[in-house]
């Protein structure tokens, strides 16, 4: 992993990777104080949080989220994860927190942006049970077809599909519907579906939205019962979706004045 923020000769960059221009994978490795971003991500991170000054807490709620919604599906019994719309893996990746339960482990990062791609290949090189791969969530069975996902992820058997802080950059469209459909439909029964989300609740998310939308990446939050629709066909685990820090917090987190602050709501469910 490399240290210190990236600077655009730090790596050889694919033909139509402009890191001048910002990426949401980076902007969020900067809120979650990672090192694989550029300046110019680092200065839409910076107006984010002059707008929104606790988005690097709720940023790290939501990892924490994933964290512990990594670990329940692992406890579960669950070997395999596919991450939809992963980022890039740095700060508390689903590997190495499902390895905590499972030493064999195995993990597809799957995400649209090329330059994400590209640093989760950096990260991972040398795992075998691990794997980085391009495709859009929206179309999954090109996703589903790809060698790495064949080679790492038994479809026959129970998998982990995670969509972490990645819905509220899809716009609602049949194809998404589709989508949402043909995961749960592909999925054996005893997998587990864990979202996270923006939410529509205050003037703050407008503001950040605002700021994604001119940086180039659209930002849609939904509200609660938006939200609870993406799981669909799948049972909800108690308590439901919820603001990230009230999803099983941890025995010893301090419990919250307002948690909805957090912005971001959270669940997870199992397929029947």
């Amino acid at each position: 992993m490399t240290t210190g923020n990236l600077r655009q000769d730090d790596l050889h960059l694919p033909a139509g990777i402009d890191p001048n221009r910002p990426s949401a994978a980076r902007i969020y490795d900067y809120f979650l104080g990672g090192t694989h971003n550029f300046a110019a991500d680092r200065a839409v991170g910076d107006r984010a949080i002059d707008l929104v000054p606790g988005i690097p807490r709720i940023a790290r709620a939501n990892r924490a989220f994933l964290r512990r919604a990594v670990r329940l599906a692992a406890t579960s019994g669950i070997r395999q994860f596919l991450d939809l719309g992963s980022g890039i893996p740095t700060e508390g990746n689903v590997h190495d927190i499902a390895r905590t339960v499972h030493s064999d482990a195995r993990v597809v990062y799957v995400d649209r942006e090329p330059t994400a791609v590209l640093h989760a290949q950096d990260i991972l090189a040398g795992d075998p049970n691990t794997s980085a791969v391009q495709g859009d969530l929206q179309h999954p069975q090109p996703v589903f077809d790809h060698p790495e996902v064949g080679r790492l992820l038994d479809v026959d058997e129970p998998v982990c599909i995670l969509m972490i802080a990645v819905l509220h950059f899809i716009p609602d469209s049949p194809v998404l519907s589709a989508a949402l459909r043909t995961y749960h439909r592909a999925a054996a029964p005893g997998s587990r579906l864990a979202i996270s989300h923006t939410t529509a609740s205050t003037g703050d998310v407008d503001r950040i939205a605002d700021l994604y939308n001119r940086a180039g990446t659209a930002l849609i939050p939904r509200d609660h019962d938006q939200v609870a629709r993406m799981f669909t066909g799948w049972r909800l685990l108690d308590p439901g979706v919820v603001y990230t820090p009230l999803w099983r917090p941890d025995p010893d987190e301090v419990p919250l004045d307002d948690p909805a602050t957090y912005l971001t709501y959270a669940g997870m469910a199992v397929r029947a």
